[in-house]
């Protein structure tokens, strides 16, 4: 097993054993544990050599692991959302992207989705009652990161 595409000062990346043979139709389980040391902007990449048949194969596959599989949940009440979200005024601390959604928005399905990638839906907290305000720490071996999300949807943009 290989893993291609990140470097070990970005994540590191431990398998534990497994038998070299395995029978035909059995199943085994690769445990894999991987920890983020610092951000990474490409998925690694599984490749697993085996024999069949006295023949070399080789498969090839994306791991499913992007920055929120790292993200905590966090709490806090409008106060503290407000004031840490004032403070970000850094260009490397903020990013602002207006994008123009491909289907109306469902409230419900945009509550689960921010949910599942790992944020605290904060409910109540925006003036806006619109708005869905989130927030998170990202664990790293070397910092935790506090993420603020906010979105803002224009019901009225067609």
């Amino acid at each position: 097993v290989q893993y291609n595409g990140v470097t070990p000062d970005q994540l590191t990346i431990q398998t534990k054993p497994v038998d070299p043979i395995i029978e035909s139709g059995a199943q085994k389980q690769q445990m894999i544990n991987i920890e983020c040391v610092n951000d990474f902007d490409s998925v690694p990449l599984l490749t697993i050599q085996f024999l069949y048949s006295s023949v070399q194969q080789k498969i090839s596959c994306k791991l499913p692991l992007g920055v929120n599989k790292f993200l905590e949940a966090t709490d806090m009440d409008s106060g503290t959302f407000f004031s840490r979200w004032k403070v970000l005024s850094a260009p490397d601390q903020e990013s602002q992207k207006i994008v123009k959604a491909k289907v109306p928005m469902d409230g419900d399905v945009v509550k689960t989705r921010l949910i599942g990638f790992g944020t605290s839906l904060l409910e109540g907290i925006d003036p806006n009652p619109e708005n869905y305000v989130c927030a998170g720490v990202i664990h790293t071996r070397n910092q935790q990161i506090g993420t603020l999300m906010r979105i803002e949807p224009n019901k009225q943009a067609p």
